[in-house]
């Protein structure tokens, strides 16, 4: 009898310390689950419609139906494709977060504006800008900033003037679509056109290369100086003009004043003479 209480004990003691073990075991695995995964970097989550592919750093919005540039993309994305959508115009803050991206795809869009400094964020890395295939006409340096990427602006509807010629000649422009880059408007000279010209005229360059034009001598800047000179001499013309018409008004009215003043004047009856002046008069006679 004793043997076999004994070995009820030993059993059930057995199963106590086989049960406070497997508990132990479990809370110290939980706790190292935790703080394994308090280590694991947090990968970003992929904007809705695009697929993202973690290995390279790519992400992929292109034939999306997009409107507007996704939120949510993530920082360390280093080749962005947002070709083929329906994109209008490119925020400032658009592409602030993406410190290294180096490949950005904007092709086949709707874009026909840009923010001011829109492309300014873009970090040095960056090495290609595709913007061809838009609706842009008219665009600065100020929009684009320092940039060395090279750059992709063929058939865009482009209104060619001092501005578009300042940004062709800071932007590293890929060569081999360089003279895609085609007026479709331009900004008419000092003497060009007439006062019954078309309103809607395209101008005397467009439909032309706009390297070929800068080629051949033509110059923007120059052009829009001289407009602005003229400008301002029609307006320094214009002003003497209405001082000489306001001078002579004035001078005019004063007369016209003068001569009313002198006839009330002389319309005044003449002072009769007192009896006292008449003596005096007579007396020095």
């Amino acid at each position: 009898m004793w043997t076999g209480w004994y070995e009820e004990r030993r059993g059930s003691g057995g199963g106590r310390r086989s049960t406070g073990i497997t508990v132990r075991l479990s809370s110290w695995l939980c706790t190292v689950l935790w703080l394994w995964t308090l280590w694991l970097p947090v990968r970003p989550q992929c904007p809705e419609s695009c697929h993202c592919a973690g290995d390279t750093a790519t992400v992929m919005c292109s034939d999306a139906e997009l409107r507007e540039i996704p939120e949510g993309i993530p920082t360390d994305t280093v080749v962005l494709h947002l070709e083929r959508n329906f994109i209008r115009t490119i925020p400032e803050t658009a592409f602030s977060d993406l410190v290294h991206l180096r490949d950005l795809y904007l092709s086949h869009n709707r874009i026909d504006s840009l923010s001011s400094g829109a492309l300014r964020h873009l970090g040095p890395e960056l090495r290609l800008l595709d913007l061809s295939h838009n609706q842009l006409r008219q665009a600065s340096r100020e929009d684009f900033g320092i940039t060395w990427a090279k750059t992709r602006l063929y058939h865009n509807p482009w209104h060619c003037d001092c501005a578009l010629q300042e940004l062709m000649e800071t932007l590293n422009l890929e060569p081999e679509t360089v003279n895609s880059i085609v007026c479709e408007s331009s900004m008419r000279g000092a003497g060009e056109g007439g006062r019954w010209e078309d309103p809607g005229s395209l101008g005397e360059h467009a439909g032309q290369p706009l390297v070929k034009l800068l080629d051949s001598g033509v110059n923007f800047c120059s052009l829009q100086r001289k407009t602005t000179d003229v400008a301002m001499l029609v307006t320094m013309f214009v002003w003497f003009f209405m001082v000489i018409v306001y001078v002579v008004y004035y001078v005019r009215q004063n007369q016209a004043e003068a001569r009313r003043h002198l006839e009330y004047l002389k319309s005044l009856p003449s002072p009769r003479k007192t009896p006292t002046e008449a003596d005096t008069l007579s007396t020095g006679f």
